[in-house]
């Protein structure tokens, strides 16, 4: 018996998510007495493998293979499940990213697994085993008791600290043909984001609400995630009025992000927009209402007039820099 953990590659480079995947399995692999197998699909050179060995991973299958250059889920998923069978995994492992999403539910049916999805912390006991989650937008947690053979978990982002251990990682090719009759997707283009940073990417996100009264008041925002080199957001309401582009838009009719810092300019901290943002490892709110709900989500928080704190800020960050 074993557990496999799928670490995800992102045009054959792995990001801090990867790694903050491996220090979990790793750790929850000793929880449970099992070797820990590590799956890696696509085209990724030795050298990236071999930074997976840094946080927990000791034995690497990579499956090299053109098929794998063009997410499909069906043909992911035989894959995987394949794997799984083969290494007798009791527990299956990925991040809960929009690919984790797609392929989790097919590999827990293939395996007649339970799933747990978003879990946030390490199993709560192994027998019977029991996984923590937040729930109702993170307003909530649960313990969820999985009572099958075979388990599939996704792990959420920013919810456990990378471990950095020796790298005595084997790596393997791995012999395992896809089926390209599964492949049903077919990329015609790709067009590359370029000069704006994605939200999905950003560690850093500076997000301003209607708090910054018009949309001639958002030049001190942007020069702060400038000196920060982050990425800009806004809430809906934001995004209807027309002051900021749709595509900045955050929140639970908007993207899913959690990076390690967001600081929230002028939003009061609706439950639709935190349900976006909740998974962000610091909430970092400015606002001039004290009682805010913005400032019961996060960790640090600014009373004042964000036309004032925000020059500050960026000034104070350019003298350090």
């Amino acid at each position: 018996m074993s557990v496999l953990v799928f670490a995800e590659n992102w045009d054959g480079k792995f990001k801090k998510l990867s790694f903050e995947l491996l220090s979990y399995a790793s750790r929850t692999a000793e929880m449970m007495n099992l070797p820990l197998v590590t799956l890696s699909l696509g085209k990724v050179a030795e050298s990236e493998l071999r930074k997976l060995g840094d946080y927990g991973a000791k034995r690497i299958l990579s499956l090299d293979n053109d098929s794998f250059s063009t997410l499909d889920n069906r043909l992911y998923a035989s894959v995987i499940s394949e794997a799984a069978q083969r290494e007798k995994a009791v527990l299956l492992i990925m991040a809960n990213t929009n690919t984790g999403k797609a392929i989790a539910p097919r590999v827990a049916v293939k395996l007649k697994a339970g799933l747990a999805s978003g879990v946030s912390k390490l199993p709560v006991n192994i027998d019977p085993f029991t996984v923590y989650k937040k729930t109702y937008s993170g307003n909530a947690f649960a313990h969820m008791i999985i009572k099958s053979e075979v388990r599939v978990l996704t792990l959420a982002q920013n919810s456990f600290d990378l471990i950095s251990t020796e790298n005595n990682a084997t790596i393997e090719a791995g012999d395992i043909n896809p089926d390209s009759s599964l492949i049903s997707t077919n990329v015609k283009d790709r067009i590359r984001h370029s000069g704006k940073m994605l939200l999905t990417d950003a560690d850093i996100v500076v997000s301003g609400g209607r708090g910054m009264k018009s949309p001639d008041n958002w030049a001190p925002l942007i020069e702060l995630a400038d000196a920060l080199g982050a990425a800009t957001a806004c809430s809906r309401p934001v995004s209807d009025e027309g002051w900021r582009p749709h595509e900045e838009h955050t929140g639970q009719t908007g993207k899913i992000i959690s990076p390690n810092l967001y600081i929230a300019v002028g939003i009061s901290g609706a439950t639709q927009h935190l349900a976006g943002v909740s998974a962000s490892k610091y909430i970092v709110a400015i606002n001039t209402d004290k009682d805010a709900p913005i400032f019961e989500a996060s960790q640090y928080g600014i009373v004042g007039d964000a036309m004032k704190i925000l020059p500050a800020l960026a000034a104070a960050l350019k003298e350090k820099q």
